[in-house]
């Protein structure tokens, strides 16, 4: 339904009349778009929360200036761009550097299933939206610098004509292109060139076998098993920890020096983020007489092998659903 329809359902002639509970229920079926747009933009799943909460502030404020040259979708998603600009450079004014994002939060597959279907029956708009919430394009973004970002995100990712970027950003048109080839080529140096190459693509049976052979391994703490479903060029990294390890010998050398060996009592529940496999551990705590929540593991897989690994903390458990705890085992 078009906001026009809407209006006219309502007996007023614009956005400047409507009260604000007809306006929170014209916007808010627009939430969860914007809030998966701001968090590209952010690579902040609280970060995101925020700047749509911020948005919606700043529209009922500024409703009257909606004259219907752009849809009202539209006009919320300068506001949000906007929104997330301004924060960017409020609390981060630099891009990230060194291939780790340490602000970085996973986004709940489910909550991703609340998206408007789009264009469901084309092939390439569905690789489009899969692809670019995928942790390593959100990695790969938050390393470029916020205007460039937001002229990628807004042209390769929604679609928009550079005029109506240029608009937004305040910029011309041959600016809005030129910072398009910067930011396209600063994702290069992040993702291989070939898309097959950088993107997990749809779960198969192979791959829910392999996430299940790295469960159990993973709770056997049995490290010889999980190095050996690794690839020779695995990225591994716990944001907001700093360090980022590069190749499966690294990688392996962590895990031992962290005594991930001796560990026991851990049980893994699958999930799933950011359109990838997850696995969700929780550790045996005699105290509390349960397993409690440890980290989330965020896999990728490429060519039947794990190729990331991003493990988040407990902390992220409760926007993905998740147990509070685990009973002991046989008395579920």
């Amino acid at each position: 339904m078009s906001v026009d329809t809407r209006l006219e359902e309502l007996g007023v002639s614009g956005l400047g009349e409507v009260d604000e509970v007809a306006f929170s229920g014209l916007t808010e079926r627009h939430r969860r778009e914007l809030h998966v747009h701001c968090y590209r933009m952010l690579g902040s799943f609280e970060d995101a929360e925020d700047t749509v909460q911020e948005t919606f502030l700043r529209a009922w404020r500024r409703r009257e200036t909606f004259e219907g040259r752009s849809t009202f979708r539209a006009w919320l998603y300068r506001i949000a761009t906007n929104a997330s600009l301004d924060l960017l450079a409020k609390r981060r004014p630099e891009p990230a550097t060194g291939g780790e994002v340490l602000w970085l939060q996973p986004y709940p597959d489910r909550l991703l299933d609340e998206l408007p279907a789009g264009d469901a029956d084309d092939p390439e708009t569905v690789a489009v939206a899969q692809e670019t919430i995928e942790l390593a394009y959100l990695v790969a973004v938050q390393h470029l610098a916020p205007r460039p970002r937001a002229a990628l995100i807004l042209r390769d990712v929604l679609g928009w004509p550079a005029k109506d970027v240029a608009e937004l950003l305040g910029d011309s048109v041959n600016s809005v292109n030129s910072a398009l080839q910067r930011a396209r080529a600063g994702m290069r140096e992040h993702l291989p060139a070939e898309r097959q190459d950088w993107s997990g693509g749809e779960e198969d049976a192979g791959t829910r076998e392999l996430v299940r052979r790295f469960t159990e391994a993973s709770v056997a703490t049995d490290v010889g098993a999980l190095a050996a479903m690794l690839r020779d060029d695995v990225r591994c990294s716990m944001p907001p920890t700093p360090g980022l390890y590069v190749g499966r010998d690294a990688v392996v050398a962590d895990w031992v020096a962290d005594g991930f060996e001796g560990m026991t009592g851990l049980r893994g529940i699958p999930t799933s983020a950011n359109r990838q496999p997850a696995v969700a551990f929780y550790h045996w705590q005699q105290r509390e007489d349960a397993y409690l929540p440890l980290t989330l593991d965020v896999l990728r897989v490429a060519d039947g092998a794990i190729s990331e690994i991003v493990t988040f903390h407990a902390d992220q458990f409760p926007r993905f659903g998740l147990p509070e705890r685990l009973p002991a085992e046989g008395t579920e």
